[in-house]
């Protein structure tokens, strides 16, 4: 299992507020109200919550919903909750609204409200560069990719990066392409399934972010591009407009509950912890 320290900040610059803010919003195409169903007794948004709340370099938490429902429930369990505009087109949105309220060179960690087992060595990792590293606007995270499908699959986003680990491009396709394989085996499906080494080339992209506060606001304020309308991937504005992303790949994954199948699934991991995810 994937250990980390907690995060220090060093150096004469003062101490940096670290931020978690959970954009929560009530409706879902597919599981409606799905954030305030019960895992073990408790609703889901609450789990998210606490496991933010884990993590050694946060040092405040904040659920950013557009519901009564959702606000209502966060503050009677003593914690903190705003209530946000409901037509926000995106939880970046969602949650620039708070960063307005919130200290000038905070750190705000966007941490999805449909991730209850999100582990809080995920959130260090990915708030460690931030930190370290004066010339990143933006941290996120990526796995590796086991399973031959998940390269073909649209619904996962896969990312490339420099030598140095920052982004040079997100895609719902396959990327990078391993031409020279799939000449061979004249489709990318027969590659995959013939040369299993070629997945390990791929990431799968997680959508876990940490943004340094003035970015957030500048970029929420940016014209959408034609990357990002074409890939429907907002990450892609930043990149166009030439934000540096600090990719940092992680051991240990997170199951987003947006269906009610992944719902069942994270219940039985909540259920009996010697579950996998």
């Amino acid at each position: 299992m994937l250990t980390c320290n907690p995060v220090e900040q060093h150096g004469k610059n003062p101490r940096k507020s670290v931020i978690a803010v959970i954009p929560a919003r009530y409706a879902s195409t597919r599981l409606g109200g799905k954030l305030l169903l019960s895992l073990g007794g408790k609703p889901l948004i609450l789990h998210t919550l606490e496991q933010a709340k884990k993590a050694a370099a946060i040092d405040r938490v904040i659920v950013a919903t557009d519901d009564e429902r959702i606000l209502r429930v966060v503050q009677e369990s003593g914690n903190e909750a705003v209530l946000t505009a409901a037509d926000h087109q995106s939880g970046s949105d969602r949650i620039a609204e708070v960063a307005e309220t919130l200290p000038a060179d905070s750190i705000i960690v966007n941490v999805q409200g449909d991730e209850p087992t999100i582990p809080p060595a995920t959130i260090e990792r990915a708030v460690a560069p931030i930190l370290e590293d004066n010339t990143a606007e933006i941290a996120t995270t990526c796995e590796k990719i086991e399973d031959y499908r998940d390269v073909l699959s649209p619904d996962v986003v896969k990312v490339v990066t420099d030598i140095n680990g920052y982004a040079l491009y997100f895609s719902r396709s396959p990327v990078p392409f391993p031409r020279e394989a799939v000449k061979k085996h004249k489709t990318l499906e027969a590659a995959l399934q013939n040369e299993p080494n070629l997945i390990s080339m791929f990431r799968k992209h997680t959508g876990l972010y940490v943004y340094r506060r003035e970015f957030l606001l500048k970029f929420t304020r940016l014209a959408q591009t034609n990357l990002e309308t074409t890939e429907m991937l907002e990450q892609l504005r930043a990149l166009e407009n030439g934000a540096r992303i600090k990719v940092v790949e992680v051991a240990e994954s997170s199951i987003g509950v947006d269906t009610r199948e992944d719902f069942e699934r994270v219940k039985k991991i909540l259920e009996d912890p010697r579950s996998k995810i």
